[in-house]
């Protein structure tokens, strides 16, 4: 596992991109969301992207957004949620870097979801839960896991940085 990289896995709305920004800065590295590295690329939206081309091209479009951050070092990469589920981005993600998982409750990632339409798979709720517990295999496989349920920012980094420390 390399340190000088981390990425950092989890279910929509599990604080990544949040918690990439404010590590990145208490590191004096950079932070990079896969997903606003996307649309910056697509010029739309994650949404636009899912509703015109489908979920198989924007998962292409994220497995090059990924490997256009593997050279790069000093960083913290806030994924999607889907990025780590497939194993060839799991597997370039724990070679190139740490991985770390925020965990939250699916409790707490309903309640922090948007009523805007920005996260298509989010349109069904049950359909949403069964893909929380499907996606779990995969982020147990990080290399550390966080407990962020309930979790301030700040507290959730400073778990992150003392796991890194250790």
């Amino acid at each position: 596992m390399r340190a000088d990289k981390v990425y950092l896995v989890g279910f929509m709305t599990a604080g990544k991109t949040t918690v990439a920004r404010a590590l990145a800065e208490r590191l004096s590295w950079e932070a990079v969301d896969l997903d606003e590295e996307i649309e910056r690329a697509e010029h739309r939206t994650v949404a636009d992207i899912f509703a015109a081309h489908g979920e198989a091209h924007f998962r292409r479009l994220e497995r090059e957004a990924l490997d256009r951050v593997l050279a790069r070092r000093h960083l913290v990469v806030a994924t999607g949620g889907g990025t780590f589920v497939d194993p060839g981005n799991r597997a370039a993600i724990q070679a190139d870097g740490c991985s770390i998982w925020l965990d939250i409750s699916f409790n707490e990632i309903v309640s922090r979801l948007p009523s805007d339409g920005r996260r298509p798979l989010a349109a069904n709720r049950a359909q949403m839960e069964s893909l929380f517990l499907a996606r779990r295999a995969a982020y147990e496989q990080a290399h550390v896991h966080i407990e962020a349920t309930g979790q301030r920012v700040e507290a959730v980094v400073d778990a992150v940085l003392d796991r890194l420390a250790s």
